[in-house]
């Protein structure tokens, strides 16, 4: 049944995301606890016991209004499976030492991998064409960073010979961005925010070839600013016209990226709707509000998250994000401020 599911999850299409989407809903209300009584809460049994409710007849509009989904701040505080195992990777959000860290076990590293791997292929296209370059210095000083390892395996796959982590050396880094601009080669340079900021304020450069990605997080680096401001400073500082970000999080398998302008798309796996603040049981497919992500991938912890993000999902199923709710915590992969 699990590998059913999974197969399902990364063969969906647009028209039939609900129908794989309820399957995942079922298999997590009866075997993941947490989730089974969060539901209960608020009477959330219609999917499960409505025999009407099967698979060929669930739409978009009777998942979304019949449907629970789980605070994000439940992975801080519970062990969030679905069926009992051991995990083979705990991935840990950073936060501060006045937070409480969110946890995510994994119980098959390899679904995360797959994950990633088809979303870059989709977004960018064959790994093995890239030089990808990771400026994630504050990732790199632990190790049960998500982000850390996706852009490790990434690194891994390319093959190319100048592919890796460079932490606070500028100067190396400026000069490896300058090699594979004279051969033109294509080249992704992930970083963290404020490494980014750091690095474009140092080093003026004007690069054709590289695309320049930021995963968000200041750490209390720097003086927080607006997402507008940061892609300002990085594209002035690198003479490019767009920056890319990415939108993960500790508590997800998957990724959403944006090839420019703060506005995110979602691999077919994934999808995000948005919830009224006063009323978190009123769900819509598109509008302002708080976000909420059903993340296929996550079979063996839950699929179905609500964030303390807020932005705007558009008609087509992308979205911006515009910051946090005033009242949750700020974290390592923490959005910029409004």
């Amino acid at each position: 049944m699990q590998d059913i599911i999974i197969n399902n999850i990364f063969s969906v299409t647009p028209q039939n995301f609900y129908t794989v989407a309820n399957e995942v809903y079922q298999f997590q209300r009866t075997n993941n606890g947490v989730f089974k009584e969060w539901c209960s809460m608020f009477n959330d049994e219609s999917l499960m016991m409505n025999e009407a409710n099967t698979p060929s007849s669930i739409n978009h509009l009777s998942f979304i209004s019949h449907h629970s989904f789980l605070p994000i701040s439940f992975f801080k505080t519970n062990r969030i499976i679905t069926t009992e195992y051991t995990p083979e990777v705990i991935f840990e959000s950073s936060g501060t030492s006045q937070t409480i860290n969110s946890q995510h076990l994994v119980k098959d590293i390899s679904i995360y991998k797959r994950s990633f791997f088809e979303a870059f292929t989709l977004f960018y296209g064959d790994i093995k064409e890239w030089c990808i370059i990771g400026l994630l210095p504050s990732y790199l000083e632990r190790n049960n960073s998500s982000l850390t390892m996706m852009a490790d395996e990434l690194i891994k796959a390319s093959g190319h010979e100048d592919s890796g982590f460079y932490l606070y050396d500028f100067d190396k880094l400026e000069k490896v961005l300058l090699k594979q601009e004279s051969t033109k080669q294509k080249t992704l340079l992930l970083g963290v925010t404020f490494a980014l900021l750091d690095f474009a304020e140092q080093h003026s450069l004007q690069l054709k070839n590289t695309t320049i990605m930021e995963t968000g997080g200041m750490k209390g680096r720097r003086k927080e600013l607006t997402r507008a401001e940061v892609h300002s400073i990085i594209g002035k500082g690198f003479g490019v016209d767009k920056v890319h970000s990415e939108y993960g999080m500790t508590e997800l398998l998957s990724q959403a990226y944006s090839l420019g302008e703060g506005r995110f798309s979602c691999p077919p796996w994934m999808k995000v709707l948005v919830r009224d603040e006063d009323d978190p049981l009123t769900i819509r497919e598109s509008g302002r509000g708080v976000l909420n992500v059903i993340d296929l991938a996550n079979v063996h912890s839950c699929s179905f998250i609500a964030t303390d993000d807020v932005g705007i999902v558009y008609e087509d199923g992308s979205f911006e994000v515009w910051g946090r709710l005033d009242n949750s915590d700020i974290r390592g992969c923490s959005l910029l401020v409004v």
